[in-house]
């Protein structure tokens, strides 16, 4: 019995039984790895606009802090529960292990439709959803990063809220916030920008040519398109994109940094052509050589993956590939390289580190650095996880959070059950 539910959650859960047998790891031993710590929900009333008061629902879930900190985005959307913020905040416990960072994964949300309030109204939910945290959070206990639907001015006021309670400055209680409020330079292109890079390293390894290789994305936010503006200028054709509004298509390349501009102005995609719009649910399934979901989790079942036309799959999302995905890509091991998402969209959280550590120490760092620092992490990450795979004739995904498991269990087997 347990409080966590949905498909969401589900999946988080298949995934590591999946790596519990491959590892063998004792039954006795796997609820203590896989279930949440702690999982705090609240209620976060507001002053509207209107004069009303309206209530919105909140979640953090803390999966381990075994090895450090949690460390974990916040999403705002109608569509977040208990079960789908759990489930997150699982993955994030697996992604962090995998790339060596001294973490626990958490994650928080608030179930909101963002396009029914004003920004007062925004500012009003998020400073109050971080007031009913404070309890719960702290820089050495859980350091909260933007997620779908948030940005650095809701980690500005998440951050200056906070401070306001503990009467100083405290910047190292978020990341992802704008420089001029102790944020670092890099962040926001981070996930994408890592994202590129690795479906890149990929290519060369593949023998692609990027001048002569095309690329389709998926969700046209943060991550897909600083993604998409990296395989941009890594030479490669962005034939497609989509988002929540629509998709665009055109066989001879977007002018992807125009998009960029289209999109930071007007929200998203919608407007930007008549001529190239294109059926979003196809777009997945276009041919090209990267394929990047960039969306939302479980947009690839095992129908779609059947009829995937891409030589590299790089996961910009959190879970964007099913279960019943997986079986099909294992078998297409051969055709498809699969760049898994707890490593492929890890560079948000390898720089959200940098930030939290600049942070700590109030010394700040070039980009080049920051840029630097976050390839040499993604690349020792990406070594071991195809050297695990070869070696155990196991898939991408397998090697990944089988690395990432291993390291949690051996920390939780040293420090022992207190008490």
């Amino acid at each position: 019995m347990t409080v966590y539910s949905g498909p969401v959650f589900d999946m988080a859960v298949n995934q590591f039984g999946v790596i519990a047998n491959y590892l063998e790891i004792p039954m006795d031993e796997r609820d203590r790895l896989l279930l949440p710590k702690r999982a705090i929900t609240v209620s976060c009333p507001i002053h509207c606009d209107d004069g009303t008061v309206a209530v919105f629902e909140g979640y953090r879930v803390q999966h381990h802090l075994t090895l450090g900190p949690t460390k974990g985005g916040t999403r705002f959307a109608p569509s977040v529960d208990i079960g789908e913020i759990a489930a997150l905040a699982i993955w994030m416990s697996w992604k962090c292990a995998l790339v060596g960072l001294p973490y626990g994964g958490a994650k928080g949300g608030v179930r909101v439709d963002l396009s029914t309030i004003s920004k007062r109204e925004l500012e009003a939910l998020s400073r109050r959803y971080m007031q009913e945290m404070i309890p719960f959070v702290g820089p050495h206990t859980d350091v909260m990063a933007p997620d779908m639907g948030t940005n650095e001015q809701v980690m500005a006021w998440f951050m200056d809220t906070y401070s306001m309670y503990q009467g100083q400055t405290v910047t190292e209680i978020v990341t992802g916030k704008p420089v001029s409020s102790g944020g670092t330079l890099g962040r926001r292109e981070a996930t994408g920008r890592g994202a590129a890079y690795l479906a890149r390293r990929v290519m060369k390894e593949l023998s692609i040519d990027a001048n002569n290789a095309t690329a389709v994305v998926q969700g046209f936010g943060n991550v897909g398109s600083y993604a998409a503006l990296g395989l941009h200028r890594f030479g490669l054709k962005v034939i497609a994109v989509s988002d929540h509004t629509g998709a665009l298509h055109d066989a001879a390349g977007l002018d992807i940094p125009a998009l960029m501009r289209h999109a930071s102005t007007h929200g998203s995609i919608s407007g930007f052509s008549s001529q190239l719009q294109f059926d979003p649910a196809q777009i997945l399934m276009l041919p090209c050589d990267v394929l990047v979901p960039a969306a939302v989790e479980r947009v690839i079942d095992g129908k779609i993956a059947e009829n995937l036309k891409c030589r590299i799959l790089a996961e910009g999302a959190n879970g964007p590939t099913t279960p019943d995905a997986d079986l099909v890509l294992d078998k297409r091991r051969d055709e498809i390289f699969l760049i898994p998402d707890i490593l492929c969209n890890s560079g948000g959280v390898v720089v959200s580190y940098f930030e939290w550590v600049q942070d700590l120490q109030q010394l700040f760092w070039e980009e080049e650095e920051v840029m630097r620092r976050e390839y040499h992490i993604l690349d020792r990450a990406f070594e071991q996880m195809v050297a695990r795979a070869r070696a155990d004739n196991i898939s991408h995904r397998t090697a990944a959070m089988a690395i990432g498991v291993e390291k949690v269990r051996a920390a939780k087997a040293t420090r022992g059950l207190f008490p």
